[in-house]
């Protein structure tokens, strides 16, 4: 089972990502991006708070923690008043199952609308916990930092799909920003750290 990964577990921060199955794009437009983010919030959300994300054409990162128990469980009961208390102890599957319907919800879309068939992802989303809180700031701005390592743009503030401009925005989001701009210690830290590359061994977050 090479394939296995860490069980989702309440309260703790992740590192979630995945690709594309072979040398399929699972972005091929801008409108592809929005989707997906909708997508993600509809399914993620009740069940995680977002740090940080970033969606390349063929790939995406995100930093997020799981939820408490109780919110969990507040969650369920109240999609599923009927079901028995019990059933809500299974937290990791709970929330691995709620990746696995937003995964399937945007590929269904993706297949549609471009006329295909087959999977668009990689078998079991890949996630490591990361339990070190030093390593948060270095993960957010690993995470950043991809469209530049990829070579599509320069300055991660120029990629409209990821979460750095968002950070710095003022506008309403579900991004968890305070408690970022507080790791980092202000607006300007968080400037200068998610311009460069992580200071570790970035396989550490694999």
């Amino acid at each position: 089972m090479g394939n296995k990964r860490p069980a989702f577990k309440t309260n703790t921060v992740f590192h979630v990502y995945n690709h594309g199955n072979g040398d399929d794009n699972i972005f091929r437009e801008e409108e592809n991006y929005r989707y997906f983010l909708k997508r993600y919030a509809h399914y993620i959300y009740p069940v995680a708070a977002t740090y940080a994300f970033c969606l390349l054409p063929n790939h995406f990162h995100f930093m997020l923690k799981i939820r408490t128990e109780e919110k969990l469980t507040e969650f369920y009961r109240e999609k599923s008043p009927k079901k028995d208390p019990q059933s809500f102890k299974n937290f990791a599957d709970l929330v691995s199952r709620k990746f696995k319907n937003f995964l399937i919800s945007y590929l269904k879309s993706f297949n549609n609308r471009y006329d295909r068939k087959g999977s668009l992802f990689l078998d079991n989303i890949r996630r490591k916990p990361v339990t070190n809180k030093n390593y948060y700031t270095h993960l957010v701005s690993y995470i950043h930092q991809n469209p530049v390592s990829h070579g599509f743009v320069n300055d991660p503030a120029d990629w409209p799909f990821s979460s750095y401009s968002i950070i710095l925005s003022r506008k309403q989001t579900q991004l968890e920003r305070k408690e970022v701009l507080k790791w980092f210690g202000g607006i300007k830290s968080y400037k200068e750290m998610n311009q460069r590359e992580p200071e570790i061994n970035t396989e550490e977050f694999y």
